[in-house]
């Protein structure tokens, strides 16, 4: 036997799972501003919620391949969360590595993926037993309803039935999800308030200090007109 060409043949094969299941499919993120801002709003928002609990990973738009040895075969759910796996980076989502699926998945339809969104995702994640799934048109013209959720009941998806104000919950996050004037919003129903990212509770808070210096300076001012 030719041991170069032996050794040639071995040294084309992939021996790393970067390699093997690679971490860029080529598709767009996103199809407009608003899509890709709600998108990273909403994985910003749910990482902030979940930044106290080392067992919780968030994502988005992340690969996720469900079939071991099958390369091709792969999702990228807009965004996920998967309880008791850690926070720690990843490049791509193995199922079969991560030893269970996402619990919770959602998809910021479009012109390009709605149809794929109520129907070969749907079923894709029915297959692999995530619990809840929820679908958000941004721009309000490719659902049926701008938010769709559905809950996995006996292996079969059943919709959600929204609540008087048209928001979905979603029981494996214990979160409602609504539409506001300003867009998705995320309500927590254990606290009694909505959902922020970091930048949003920083500039809170920075507002708030505002206010209390402005405050001391009309003291100030009110001591100094006294005397």
């Amino acid at each position: 036997m030719n041991n170069n060409l032996e050794n040639d043949q071995f040294s084309s094969v992939p021996t790393d799972t970067s390699t093997l299941y690679p971490a860029e499919d080529g598709q767009p993120m996103s199809v407009s501003d608003l899509h890709r801002e709600q998108m990273v709003w909403t994985i910003d928002a749910l990482k902030t919620h979940f930044s106290q609990d080392p067992t919780v990973y968030v994502s988005g738009d992340i690969l996720m391949y469900y079939v071991e040895g099958s390369p091709e075969i792969s999702i990228a759910p807009d965004v996920l969360v998967s309880y008791g796996l850690g926070k720690k980076p990843r490049q791509t989502y193995l199922v079969w590595e991560e030893g269970k699926p996402p619990d919770f998945v959602m998809e910021f339809s479009s012109k390009r993926t709605f149809r794929k969104d109520l129907t070969d995702k749907k079923d894709i994640y029915a297959s692999l037993n995530i619990k809840d799934y929820i679908l958000y048109d941004a721009e309000g013209i490719y659902l049926p309803s701008p938010l769709i959720g559905y809950e996995l009941i006996d292996g079969i998806y059943k919709e959600i039935t929204p609540d008087a104000d048209g928001g979905i919950h979603p029981s494996a996050l214990n979160l409602d999800f609504h539409i506001r004037e300003e867009g998705l919003g995320i309500f927590d129903p254990e606290t009694n308030e909505w959902v922020k990212t970091r930048a949003e509770i920083a500039e809170e808070k920075l507002k708030i200090a505002e206010a209390e210096v402005a405050e001391l300076r009309e003291q100030l001012v009110r001591l100094q007109a006294r005397s």
